[in-house]
């Protein structure tokens, strides 16, 4: 069955091959938000009389109930059904007849793929921002058990001042906060209601685009017919972006987990359980699993990339080259979830060294302590600068190990209540809990 299939007129097989491609699997991961974009729609066709109450009731009773099966995981695209908005309307139809066929009045595939694909894009970038807190609630609560801990901290890979694992786990914290506004921004973007458009150029009937935006808990509606079509390709490049930035912080993490974890570097301790061992050298403990993370998360780097050349050279207006986002876009969150997972699983139960700092060989990270040392005592700055660095040179410098670090955000002030306040409040700004209270009463 195909929504735009003629009488008397048969597709390739070869050619209905190619251009279905991935599409019907792709379209499992959007049955529960067709379901839903269908019940809004129908409620909207019945205001303006294109739908009588029966009509209505009897199509949101299969559509509940249809939903019911995508819930359980019961719910297939059926051999011959080209995609999931013609299995939605082919089970309506063979259960209500004329009247499954009604639903689709006032609408085009165009818009009926693009509400699915911003219902699935808002929701799914919801649960990465919830994966997102959950990285980062490990990262502050290590902040706050390791604050006392020192570590080296470095500059063109030298040592260079007196850091902590404080400090350290706290950046990667603060840093997820950046990549929640970029989320926020996609999710922004995925929260537009594009349902009326058409195939871009709207319709004759006196459809209620208000109707179905309060009802799909979307923020506002795209206004322009057309620029609703031509968000298709932006939304997901927004949101592969915001999945890129995300990525590039949890690659950072994982390289300092594989160089901290080296015995060069000898500052943290994987236990066994997270490490790999070799087939011919007894004394390896691999972290494989910082290794992968840092690999899959930059390939991910490169997923905004993949979407702009998909969209490089269409004028306005749809074309059948953006079924292609979906491959891009749906594997691309159940990675970065993957990644995030076991990021937390890495740091819940990665061991640091304490004491690190008491090795003679971290000496020159106090310098910058002396020269302080010597300011407070009344020497000018250069001046101080000189005479520590003559100290060093003559080897009578002697490491003040004593630090005196006050001001926000320093090894003695991490503030890490203020950084998770700035969390919680990006993360509020979500309002994640009014589309669910909406979605919930249209399937209750």
């Amino acid at each position: 069955m195909k929504l735009w299939q003629k009488e008397n007129t048969v597709t390739s097989e070869k050619i209905e091959r190619f251009t279905v491609g991935k599409d019907r699997e792709m379209d499992l991961h959007l049955a529960e938000f067709d379901v839903l974009g269908n019940i809004a729609h129908a409620t909207m066709l019945a205001t303006i009389g294109l739908l009588t109450s029966d009509d209505l009731k009897a199509l949101t009773e299969e559509l509940k109930s249809i939903y019911a099966q995508v819930q359980k995981g019961e719910f297939v695209i059926e051999d011959g059904v080209e995609d999931v908005h013609s299995q939605v309307e082919l089970l309506l139809t063979r259960k209500l007849g004329d009247t499954g066929k009604k639903i689709h009045s006032g609408r085009s595939r165009n818009d009926q793929v693009l509400v699915d694909m911003k219902l699935y894009t808002r929701a799914r970038l919801f649960d990465v921002a919830t994966a997102t807190e959950k990285l980062f609630n490990v990262l502050a609560s290590k902040s706050e058990e390791h604050k006392n801990d020192l570590l080296p901290g470095y500059t063109h890979l030298q040592i260079a001042m007196p850091s902590s694992f404080g400090l350290w786990f706290g950046a990667y914290a603060e840093a997820l906060i950046d990549d929640i506004i970029q989320i926020n921004a996609a999710y922004r973007l995925a929260n537009r209601n594009p349902l009326g458009s058409g195939a871009g150029y709207g319709s004759s009937f006196p459809l209620n685009r208000q109707l179905t935006t309060d009802l799909l808990a979307f923020e506002g509606m795209h206004h322009n017919v057309v620029y609703a079509q031509m968000s298709r390709g932006r939304t997901e490049q927004a949101a592969l972006t915001a999945i890129s930035s995300l990525a590039a912080t949890v690659s950072r993490l994982a390289m300092d987990v594989c160089l901290y974890n080296s015995q060069n570097f000898s500052f943290i301790i994987l236990p066994d359980d997270l490490t790999t061992g070799s087939s011919i050298m007894p004394h390896k403990k691999n972290p494989d699993v910082a290794e992968l993370l840092r690999a899959k998360t930059n390939r991910m780097k490169a997923l905004p990339m993949e979407i702009t050349m998909v969209l490089s050279n269409l004028p306005s207006g749809y074309h059948r080259d953006m079924q292609l986002l979906k491959e891009i876009l749906m594997p691309a969150f159940d990675e970065i979830l993957d990644c995030l997972d076991i990021a937390a699983f890495m740091l819940e139960n990665m061991k640091v060294k304490q004491d690190l700092l008491e090795d003679p060989k971290y000496d020159l990270l106090f310098s910058v302590e002396r020269v302080n040392e010597l300011v407070i005592n009344g020497v000018p700055f250069r001046d101080a600068y000189r005479q520590a660095g003559a100290e060093i040179a003559d080897g009578t410098y002697v490491a003040p190990r004593d630090l005196k670090h006050t001001h926000e955000g320093s090894i003695g002030n991490l503030q890490t209540a203020e950084i998770s306040a700035r969390m919680q409040q990006e993360l509020a700004a979500f309002g994640y809990e009014k589309v669910q209270r909406a979605l919930d009463k249209l399937i209750s």
